[in-house]
C-alpha cells in the first residue's frame, strides 16, 4: 500500500523549527544541547528525507498517472491465466488459445525486464528521426538502465495505409514515450495525448526545433504547452539550424562561413536520468499490467462470444416457448405468471453458460425484477405498438388478438434473455457462484438492448418468423 504523506513541508518545517529552538538554548544551557542535540538532527534530517520522499513520489504519480506495485501485475498475470484456462475447458480447440497461453506465459518475464522500451512518436517532420540519433549517440546512457528507443510511423497522414489508432496501440507496448511535437498543440495532437493518458502511458511531450523560436515566443509556448499538459514538457534542438558566422578581420577583409550548432538535449536527457533512476522498474511494471489487461480483454472477448453462441438457441427456445403461452392464454394476468416462471427458468440456463448459478428461488427475483424494469421502462407498450405496425403493412389478412400478443412475448423475451448475457458478459470472469446481482446496471443493460433491437430494419424479419413459427404449429392462420 501505498502512504502518500499530505504535507511534507509542515513536517520538515517542525522539524527544522525545533532544531533552531534547541540550538537557541545553547547559551542557558550545554546539558540541554547534548541531551537534544541528536534528537533535533535526526528530526530535522527525517523532515528533509520525507520532503524528498514526497517529491519523488510526486513526479511518479505525475508522470504515471498512477503508481503500479508488483504484486498488482502478478495478480493481473493470475487473472488473465485463469480466463483463458477457462476458455481453453469450454473450447478447447478454439485457434486462439495456444497464441494467448504463450503470450501470458511471456508476461511473467515481462516482471523482471531490465531494459526501458521509450517509444518516440508524433506527426510528420518534427525531428523525430534526429531526435534519436542524438539521445543513442550521447554518453548519458552509461550509467543508467538500458534504453532501446524506436521510433513509430508518422501520425496525422490522411492517406496513410496505418491508421493513428493503430499507432497508438503499438505504442502501448512500450514503457515511456516521447511525444514530439515542433510548436503548440493542435487537436489531433492533444487527443492523441489524451488516448496515452487514458491508457496509463507515461508520456513526455517534447518541444523540439526550438531554435527557430525567439526566445520569448519559445517560453510562451512552453508556458501554454504545460498549462494543458502538466509539467512534462521539455524543449530541445536536436537538429539545429546551420548559422552563418561572419569575422571582421583587423585588415579590414570579412570572412563567412555556416555553422552547425551542438544539438541541445541537456533537459531532456536529465529528465531521462531522473525517471530511469527512481521510476525504471515502475515503468516495466506498468507496461506489463497494460499488457496483461490487453490480454486479457481479448481472451474475454473469446470467452464470451463462444458463451454468446452458445446462449443464442436457449434464448430462441424460450421466446417461442413464451410467445406460444401468450398466444394460447386469454388473459393477461395469467400470460405474466407463466413469462415470468418461464423467464426464470432461462435465467438458470443462461447463468450455467456465464458460471453465475442461481437457485430457482434467486432466479425468480431476477425474472421479475426484470419483468418490473420491462413495464416501468414502457417497453410493453412500444414493443406491442411496433409489432402491431409491422403486421398490419405487411399482412394480407391481419388478425390482431393473440398474434400481437405472442410475438410481442416472443420479442420482450428475446430482449430479456439478450440483456442477460450483456450483463453476464460484462462481469469478472469467475468460477465462484453466488455474485452479487446489480439491478442498476441491468436496467442500463436492458434499455440499451431494446433501444438496439427495436430499429424496423430487425423488427419485420422477427415478426415475419414468428406469424412462420405459429403458422407451422397450426395456432394460427395468416397470410403474411
Amino acid at each position: 500500500m501505498v502512504v502518500k504523506l499530505q504535507r511534507p513541508i509542515l513536517v520538515g518545517g517542525l522539524g527544522l523549527s525545533f532544531s533552531l529552538w534547541i540550538l537557541q538554548s545553547w547559551h542557558d544551557s550545554i546539558v540541554h544541547l547534548s541531551e537534544f542535540g541528536l534528537f533535533s538532527a535526526l528530526a530535522l534530517g527525517g523532515g528533509w528525507w520525507l520532503f524528498q520522499q514526497h517529491r519523488q513520489q510526486k513526479s511518479l504519480e505525475q508522470l504515471n498517472g498512477m503508481v503500479v506495485e508488483r504484486g498488482m501485475v502478478a495478480s493481473a498475470i493470475a487473472t488473465t491465466k485463469t480466463i483463458i484456462n477457462q476458455l481453453a475447458i469450454e473450447a478447447e480447440h478454439h485457434p486462439d488459445v495456444k497464441k494467448l497461453e504463450a503470450e501470458v506465459d511471456q508476461l511473467l518475464g515481462e516482471l523482471d525486464r531490465q531494459e526501458i522500451q521509450v517509444a518516440v512518436t508524433g506527426g510528420k517532420s518534427v525531428g523525430k528521426s534526429s531526435l534519436i540519433q542524438v539521445l543513442e549517440s550521447s554518453r548519458w546512457q552509461e550509467t543508467q538502465q538500458k534504453v532501446k528507443f524506436w521510433e513509430t510511423k508518422p501520425l496525422f497522414r490522411e492517406l496513410a495505409q496505418d491508421s493513428d489508432a493503430a499507432i497508438l496501440t503499438e505504442v502501448q507496448q512500450s514503457d515511456l514515450v516521447l511525444f514530439v511535437t515542433n510548436g503548440d498543440l493542435t487537436d489531433s495532437e492533444f487527443q492523441s495525448l489524451q488516448q496515452l493518458q487514458a491508457a496509463n502511458l507515461p508520456a513526455i511531450l517534447v518541444l523540439n526545433k526550438q531554435d527557430q523560436y525567439l526566445a520569448d515566443q519559445r517560453a510562451g509556448i512552453v508556458l501554454s504547452l504545460k498549462q494543458r499538459l502538466g509539467e512534462n514538457v521539455i524543449a530541445t534542438a536536436a537538429s539545429p539550424v546551420s548559422i552563418k558566422v561572419r569575422k571582421h578581420e583587423a585588415n579590414g577583409t570579412v570572412q563567412e562561413w555556416m555553422e552547425q550548432p551542438t544539438p541541445d538535449t541537456q533537459q531532456l536527457t536529465q529528465q531521462l536520468i531522473q525517471v530511469l533512476a527512481n521510476q525504471g522498474q515502475h515503468l516495466v511494471w506498468t507496461t506489463t499490467l497494460r499488457k496483461a489487461n490487453l490480454l486479457k480483454a481479448e481472451a474475454k472477448n473469446c470467452l464470451n462470444q463462444i458463451r454468446s453462441d452458445r446462449a443464442a438457441p436457449i434464448i430462441e427456445q424460450y421466446q417461442w416457448i413464451t410467445a406460444a403461452a401468450a398466444f394460447a392464454n386469454p388473459v393477461p394476468a395469467l400470460d405474466i405468471l407463466a413469462t415470468a416462471a418461464i423467464n426464470a427458468q432461462m435465467v438458470i440456463d443462461l447463468g450455467h453458460i456465464y458460471q453465475q448459478k442461481f437457485s430457482l428461488e434467486q432466479a425468480q427475483t431476477i425474472a421479475g425484477t426484470m419483468g418490473s424494469l420491462i413495464v416501468k421502462l414502457g417497453l410493453v407498450e412500444l414493443s406491442t405498438k411496433a409489432v402491431s405496425t409491422v403486421l398490419k403493412s405487411n399482412a394480407v389478412t391481419f388478425v390482431a388478438g393473440g398474434a400481437v400478443q405472442g410475438v410481442s412475448a416472443a420479442y420482450l423475451t428475446r430482449v430479456a434473455g439478450l440483456s442477460l448475457v450483456e450483463y453476464f458478459a460484462q462481469q469478472e470472469v469467475s468460477l465462484e457462484s453466488g455474485n452479487a446481482f446489480n439491478f442498476d446496471n441491468l436496467r442500463q443493460t436492458l434499455s440499451g438492448v431494446f433501444q438496439r433491437n427495436q430499429q424496423m430494419a430487425f423488427l419485420p424479419g422477427f415478426v415475419k418468423q414468428g406469424v412462420k413459427h405459429f403458422s407451422t404449429q397450426g395456432q394460427a392462420e395468416l397470410v403474411v
